[in-house]
């Protein structure tokens, strides 16, 4: 018989969506993917570059667990130049991606009786980390008129004395939005009133239009500091979804203790991605603003159109490169909710999205624009072709 822990939670549904696709397309159907997180650019060449030469070189055997030497200095600078947080090299580990890192915090801090707040809308593995780790995830709705931002009252208002974390995200997967400083101000008293930890996930930090500006969390004092888990990566920043390089930055106690559970796990990164890490970190950054002005086309020009479609709307997403359009418009006759709708659209568009029911809020569908605007004004064209049907 299974672990109960893997009865209570399912395949992730956004990596289901994009296997499905890619299912769908691999037969000879002519699908636009709008389904998965990962950005539609190679890796940089010096990136690979410094891959290949770590392979000559012979950099292929074990390394320290938590990652060698040279990227954690490289994150260090990273965190020192970007964020203006200072860390030494105990409180840096390197895992196999930010989902990675994530889940060891998970594995370092919860347990059963533990209570984690997400606030919803959220990325789909934040509860099901808690779930394997025995711990229960406390959903905190976020709105729209908000910009999904999580009210302090709301905050404190779901702490009990089973409170262990919050669980924080900008900007966010699904909605592309960003916290602002005021926001994070309030969240970060609350916290420290209630003495709970944050993990913020901060792996879009590099992905932001329209002046918004990212700041951490962990910024906003030596106490706020001591209680915050930062966790990043270069996944999304520099188009290495697959080299699965995520690190995270905290106190030393917890730092040791995800350091402990890899070492039982995976033990280290891959040697020759953690070479190209260091390069990634330290080298050029050119290709960041690139990748940025074309995504900022793409989004303006989906928001546009979505917002232009009958009974659907669209706040601007200011970071990622996600939309979450209002589709509750569109419930009611042919579909009754955001899984109905994502399936039809699928079928009857050829277009694979993600349902909002996935990420907590079945009013809206998420769209990932990390795609080519001729595949977007393409799915766009289909999917008014679809919606104009069950009107």
């Amino acid at each position: 018989m299974l672990a109960q822990r893997v009865q209570r939670v399912k395949p992730s549904p956004t990596l289901a969506m994009d296997a499905k696709a890619k299912e769908m397309k691999a037969s000879g159907e002519d699908i636009v993917n709008f389904g998965v997180g990962e950005p539609d650019f190679d890796t940089p060449e010096n990136i690979k570059e410094a891959a290949i030469k770590a392979l000559k070189d012979g950099f292929t055997k074990y390394t320290a667990v938590g990652g060698i030497l040279p990227l954690k200095d490289a994150i260090i600078e990273k965190f020192r130049a970007d964020n203006a947080l200072e860390y030494g090299r105990d409180e840096i580990i390197v895992s196999c991606g930010a989902k990675h890192s994530l889940y060891n915090i998970a594995q370092a801090l919860f347990g059963p009786g533990d209570e984690v707040i997400i606030p919803s809308p959220y990325w789909v593995s934040y509860p099901a980390q808690v779930l394997l780790n025995d711990a229960e995830p406390v959903f905190v709705k976020t709105f729209e008129k908000d910009s999904f931002m999580l009210k302090p009252e709301a905050l404190e208002a779901a702490i009990t004395d089973k409170t262990k974390a919050l669980i924080l995200n900008s900007p966010s997967n699904p909605t592309g939005l960003t916290y602002d400083l005021k926001a994070l101000e309030a969240i970060a008293e609350v916290a420290l009133k209630k003495g709970i930890y944050i993990i913020s996930d901060e792996i879009y930090e590099k992905l932001l239009y329209d002046g918004a500006r990212h700041v951490s969390i962990a910024t906003l004092g030596d106490e706020i500091k001591r209680k915050t888990i930062v966790v990043n990566g270069l996944s999304k920043s520099h188009a290495m979804t697959g080299w699965r390089i995520g690190y995270a930055a905290g106190p030393v106690d917890v730092i040791k203790a995800m350091t402990k559970v890899q070492s039982q796990s995976t033990s280290n990164p891959t040697s020759i991605a953690q070479a190209a890490a260091v390069e990634a970190l330290t080298g050029p950054q050119d290709f960041i603003k690139t990748m940025l002005v074309e995504f900022d086309k793409r989004r303006k020009y989906l928001v546009g159109e979505l917002n232009a479609m009958p009974s659907v709307s669209c706040v601007t997403p200011t970071g990622a490169f996600y939309a979450f359009p209002n589709t509750s418009g569109l419930y009611g006759g042919k579909v009754k909710g955001s899984s109905e709708l994502a399936m039809y659209l699928l079928n009857e568009a050829k277009v694979a999205l993600v349902p909002g029911d996935a990420f907590g809020d079945d009013s809206f569908i998420r769209i990932s624009y990390a795609t080519s605007l001729e595949d977007i004004k393409k799915a766009v064209d289909r999917i008014n072709q679809a919606i104009a049907k069950i009107q």
